[in-house]
């Protein structure tokens, strides 16, 4: 056994956020972990949608984004050897990705961060940093964005 037996890796699917999905896959073949990979529909930022509109159609495409990137990630991990768990949640993302990683005993949590500062973070929030200040799990974040890629190659 190594230092960690589950790691969550919380994923919205995009190119960037796979750099975290990549540590965490690396850090799970380190340790012979498992991957836990969630996404997390965030039901609440359609709180506001008139209830004429096609819930369904907006539930369909949600989940062919959650299922899609859920795939990527076991992609990913059969690459490197490393077993993986999935689940897809609904609800506030910071709050699921706690809830969830205290549910099944995570060791870690890693999580991509756009490291945004100033009005930006105060605008739009950050995930990550909601998910630090609530998990009692520590939280490993890693940098991604534009800059983060130009600079690795």
């Amino acid at each position: 056994m190594g230092l960690y037996d589950r790691i969550l890796v919380p994923t919205d699917g995009s190119e960037e956020g796979e750099r975290a999905v990549s540590h965490a896959i690396d850090l799970a073949a380190v340790h012979g972990a498992t991957v836990h990979a969630l996404y997390v529909i965030n039901t609440g930022s359609f709180a506001g949608l008139p209830m004429e509109s096609s819930w369904e159609g907006i539930d369909e495409m949600l989940r062919r984004d959650a299922e899609k990137a859920i795939d990527r990630m076991e992609a990913l991990a059969s690459e490197r050897n490393v077993p993986v768990e999935t689940a897809i949640a609904e609800g506030s993302p910071s709050r699921e990705i706690v809830r969830y990683a205290e549910r099944r005993e995570c060791d870690l949590v890693v999580m991509g961060t756009h490291g945004r500062g100033g009005i930006d973070r105060l605008l739009l929030g950050s995930v990550a940093e909601k998910v630090v200040r609530g998990s009692k799990i520590p939280v490993m974040t890693v940098h991604v964005g534009a800059e983060t890629a130009a600079r690795s190659e």
